[in-house]
């Protein structure tokens, strides 16, 4: 570019990305086309006059958000570098509660009815929520065991409520009963009862994800010696709100629901936003069991677990798509 093209190409350049101005209000300006404007735009770029940067802050992954996102059909991908002492044997990394809460505030809007299930990381994304709209706020899921209500998922449910100034409707009972008959009447609480007429209403969800291993799943933990094996046999590979996932994304052992008291998946699949929040190396394969099951639509995770998912194949059917894997057996 010689200096006459050279000067009008900064000019145009400052006008279109500094000032904001259209291609037709500087063509009219400089007596051009606005086809000419766009070349001239064009090789500004091209010689490097003008710089494009996309920054995002340095704690996020725009890339791999990017290639997950599309990889799995997901609405919503957040990847949030994996802290650098990552082990084999971490939990989920405590930081993606707090990116999880800053997706949970853009996301819910005013007069939504969120859902909360419990997990170790829905309850750091609830204690890093600074903002939300008004908004209903409902337990999902039962509790871990009756002495971790008040600093579990009950607490969840009232710190996202106190938040967004909504109501809250929280379950005091356990998540896993010994069997389906007291698992039925607790449901027939009137309070228990009450959240349950809320599932159908929900519009906003976030999940946490567990692998099928001590320490990483809370409904494994919870089952004796016996069970584990038995379900362990049916080849379960991740654990969601009590629901058990194989690896390609279909529910096996769903005779274990009806001893749980938590949302159903045909519920948690109609809800229209579900956000998952999961990751490290542990959990990486059981979060691509989960999004193949079709119950999730967008997900908080890390560079550790991402790099794992974008390595395996998707699956059958993407996540947006919500559909049950079981139906194309």
């Amino acid at each position: 570019m010689g200096p006459a093209e050279l000067m009008q190409a900064a000019a145009m350049a400052r006008r279109f990305y500094l000032e904001g101005k259209s291609k037709i209000q500087i063509a009219d300006e400089f007596g051009v086309s606005r086809f000419k404007v766009a070349r001239v735009l064009e090789s500004a770029v091209e010689h490097d006059l003008v710089r494009i940067e996309i920054r995002v802050p340095a704690e996020l992954d725009a890339e791999r958000s990017d290639a997950l996102r599309a990889r799995y059909g997901l609405r919503h991908v957040v990847v949030a570098e994996s802290p650098s002492d990552d082990a084999e044997d971490s939990p989920d990394p405590e930081h993606l509660g707090e990116v999880a809460a800053e997706l949970l505030g853009e996301l819910v809007a005013e007069g939504d009815v969120l859902g909360l299930a419990w997990g170790r990381s829905t309850i750091h994304m609830a204690q890093a929520l600074r903002e939300l709209p008004p908004c209903t706020v409902v337990q999902l899921t039962g509790v871990y065991h009756a002495g971790a209500a008040e600093r579990g998922s009950v607490e969840a449910v009232r710190r996202a409520a106190a938040v967004s100034g909504g109501d809250a409707h929280p379950i005091y009972a356990p998540m896993l009963l010994p069997d389906s008959a007291t698992a039925l009447a607790l449901r027939g609480q009137p309070g228990i009862a009450a959240a349950f007429e809320y599932f159908d209403k929900v519009t906003i969800a976030a999940v946490s994800i567990g692998s099928w291993e001590p320490g990483i799943s809370t409904v494994h933990d919870m089952l004796d010696k016996e069970e584990r094996e038995h379900y362990s046999s049916l080849g379960v590979a991740a654990e969601m709100s009590a629901h058990l996932f194989a690896s390609d994304g279909r529910r096996v052992g769903r005779d274990l629901g009806e001893r749980c008291i938590t949302v159903e998946a045909e519920r948690l699949r109609r809800i229209p936003e579900v956000v998952a929040i999961a990751g490290g190396r542990r959990k990486a394969d059981a979060i691509g069991a989960v999004l193949r099951s079709g119950l999730v639509t967008s997900l908080v995770t890390d560079t550790t677990a991402a790099d794992r998912l974008l390595a395996q194949p998707p699956g059958r059917r993407p996540a947006l798509e919500r559909a049950d894997p079981d139906e194309f057996a």
